[in-house]
C-alpha cells in the first residue's frame, strides 16, 4: 500500500506560494522552503521534485486562485458588472500586508529571465487571465450591456494593463489613498460603458 504523504498538499502549496510570492524564486533558498513548510530537504524533493517544479506548481495555484474569483464574480452578477466588482475590490491593495499587492505573475516576468520555463509559464497565465478579462467584454457586448461596436480585445487589455499598473503602484509607501482613487476610477470607466435603455 502506498504511503499517504503527512503533508497537506494544498496547504503546502499555498505557503510556498506566499514564500515565493514575497522573496521571489532566486530569493528562496532551500533553508526557506524547510522552515516555511515544515518538511526536510528529502520529503520536498519528493514531493515536487524540485524548486522549479514547485515554484511553478505555485504560480499555477496563483493564477488559478485569480481566476477562479473573476468567474465566481461573472457567475453571481454578470459579465460587464463583474468586471466594475473585480476592479473595485483592488481600492484596499494599498493596505495590503506581504507579498498581496504586486502579481506574482508580473513579478515572474521581471525577474525570471534565466529559467525559460517559468517565464514562459508566467506569460502564459498572464494571458489567460486576460482572455477571460476580454471573453468578459465580448460578453457584454453580446447581451448588450455595452455598445455593438465595442472592441472587446482592446477593452480586455486595457482592463489588464490597469490591474498589472493598480497592483506595481501599490507597491509604493504611502501610497494607499492614491490606489483607492485609481481602482474606483478605473472601476467607473467600465460602469460608464454600460449601455442605458
Amino acid at each position: 500500500m502506498a504511503r499517504r504523504p503527512s503533508h497537506d498538499r494544498a496547504a503546502t502549496l499555498d505557503r510556498a506560494r506566499d514564500l515565493f510570492w514575497a522573496k521571489g524564486y532566486h530569493g528562496t533558498s532551500l533553508k526557506d522552503l524547510e522552515a516555511a513548510l515544515d518538511m526536510r530537504p528529502g520529503s520536498i524533493y519528493a514531493a515536487f521534485q524540485n524548486k522549479e517544479t514547485l515554484y511553478g506548481l505555485t504560480l499555477a495555484r496563483y493564477a488559478e486562485t485569480g481566476q477562479n474569483g473573476f468567474a465566481a464574480l461573472q457567475s453571481a452578477m454578470g459579465p460587464l458588472e463583474a468586471l466594475e466588482a473585480h476592479m473595485r475590490n483592488l481600492a484596499d491593495l494599498g493596505t495590503r500586508s506581504g507579498p498581496a499587492r504586486a502579481c506574482m505573475l508580473v513579478k515572474t516576468i521581471l525577474e525570471i529571465a534565466d529559467v525559460p520555463g517559468l517565464r514562459a509559464q508566467a506569460e502564459t497565465l498572464m494571458a489567460e487571465t486576460e482572455a477571460g478579462f476580454i471573453a468578459a467584454f465580448a460578453e457584454a457586448r453580446d447581451r448588450g450591456e455595452i455598445a455593438a461596436e465595442s472592441d472587446p480585445e482592446a477593452l480586455g487589455q486595457r482592463f489588464q494593463a490597469e490591474i498589472v499598473g493598480l497592483r506595481a503602484y501599490a507597491q509604493r509607501s504611502g501610497s494607499a489613498e492614491a490606489v483607492a482613487q485609481l481602482a474606483n476610477a478605473f472601476a467607473d470607466r467600465v460602469a460608464e460603458l454600460r449601455m442605458h435603455a
